[in-house]
């Protein structure tokens, strides 16, 4: 039955990344810009153009659906004709690879900086990365994979971030920023972290409110989290460039 399973995942995930029908590109950055522009643990947003994107932007109320860790010259390559794999991600049929760039240079994409991270931590981020890579997901579990066949479920907006990580997890890990969050995890640096008010009692009878931080379950990670954590700074290429409005060529006279 195993193998039985493993065929119909295989399939299952080959239609899922086939490319959909409309991908709109309307913030795309070019290659040597946007590789100017990142540093290592940084974290690069793709809107993707796959069937199974939509299913993803769709759940999570969001413009991304994948993510990948930038890890600049870790992998140095010493043949000049290949071009250097700077990011590593969790694919849903290879795996967890290194890939360079170049993949996503007609995607919009977003960069996401943890802010204040040390060199340490940096390091150490990227070591879990790339300590990972090779790692395989078992195709096996269809159920994960059978949700996404459809785009858009009529279920309600708080359950679908609980329908993304719903059953075994293993293809969810491969979709859903899920490794990437657990590199954070392992260096303490915060996401989006559930967070409670505790009252505690002080001698004048008043109370104290103090902030607790919850780290959640890796599993409940998206790619948008990146995006709207308060904890990372949001990148954009070409306003780092020197951008000028006054520069712009305009086509044909603006409206007075």
């Amino acid at each position: 039955m195993g193998m039985i399973f493993a065929r119909i995942g295989k399939a299952l995930t080959n239609y899922l990344e086939k490319p959909s029908a409309k991908y709109d590109t309307v913030s795309v950055t070019e290659t040597d810009l946007l590789h100017s522009c990142l540093r290592k643990g940084d974290v690069l947003l793709v809107d993707g153009n796959q069937r199974i994107s939509v299913a993803i932007k769709y759940l999570t109320q969001s413009t991304w659906s994948h993510a990948a860790l930038y890890i600049g010259d870790t992998l140095t390559s010493t043949d000049d004709k290949i071009e250097p794999a700077v990011l590593i991600e969790a694919d849903l049929s290879d795996g967890v690879i290194a890939v360079p760039l170049s993949k996503y240079a007609d995607m919009n994409t977003r960069i996401c900086r943890p802010v204040n991270l040390t060199d340490d931590d940096r390091n150490q981020l990227v070591g879990f990365m790339v300590d990972n890579l090779g790692a395989k997901y078992d195709l096996k579990n269809v159920f994960d994979l059978m949700r996404y066949l459809l785009p858009t479920p009529p279920v309600p907006v708080r359950w679908r971030r609980r329908l993304l990580a719903l059953g075994s997890g293993s293809p969810t890990q491969a979709i859903c920023s899920t490794l990437i969050a657990r590199g954070f995890q392992s260096i303490h640096y915060p996401i989006l972290p559930e967070i409670c008010e505790q009252k505690k009692s002080s001698l004048k009878g008043s109370y104290m409110h103090r902030e607790i931080l919850h780290i959640r379950h890796h599993s409940l990670f998206t790619p948008r989290d990146f995006d709207v954590s308060p904890y990372f700074e949001i990148i954009k290429p070409t306003l780092v460039r020197d951008f000028n409005y006054k520069n712009l060529v305009w086509d044909g006279k603006p409206d007075k």
